[in-house]
């Protein structure tokens, strides 16, 4: 459908205004807030962005499969297996074979890592509140709705984006 729009497109084109045009908005503030929120644990404890999301994913799961933090925090599976591996090296992650899956590998924190984890879970958390404090309680739940319903759109297109190439 979207590739059928975009062939029958004539030449009276609308004009793309970046800083008006949802997607780049979204990333740009993303990755405004994931690097300030990065100054604070990198300066700390050394660690960056993917690697945080790793320690982030299994301090609130638990032991989860490279995979699966993948798909959790849409990671691409070389950046999460990096990520791992340098955590794994400082002695903050521990890896297993799965029991069910010899070819995968369980991914679980050390207790250095639960150390880690449960000294940035309060700066994160303060972070997260400082950010919001520009709201109101009824902003903050129409912003929970507002990414809620994006999220899902944007996975719907996705799905069907990836069935459209195949």
């Amino acid at each position: 459908m979207l590739r059928d729009e975009l062939d029958s497109c004539d030449d009276d084109v609308r004009e793309l205004v970046l800083e008006d045009f949802l997607p780049y908005r979204l990333n740009i503030l993303a990755e405004i807030v994931s690097h300030s929120l990065a100054g604070v644990y990198s300066r700390q404890y050394g660690i960056g962005i993917p690697e945080w999301r790793v320690i982030a994913n299994l301090g609130s799961i638990g032991q989860l499969s490279a995979k699966q933090i993948g798909d959790r925090a849409h990671m691409h599976k070389t950046k999460v297996s990096r990520a791992a591996a340098a955590l794994e090296e400082s002695g903050l992650i521990l890896r297993s074979t799965d029991s069910s899956d010899k070819r995968s590998a369980i991914l679980s924190l050390t207790e250095k890592g639960r150390d880690v984890y449960s000294r940035i879970v309060p700066v994160a958390l303060e972070f997260a509140s400082d950010l919001e404090s520009v709201l109101d309680p009824a902003d903050v739940k129409a912003l929970d709705r507002i990414l809620s319903k994006l999220k899902r759109k944007s996975q719907e297109m996705a799905g069907r984006m990836t069935r459209e190439i195949e």
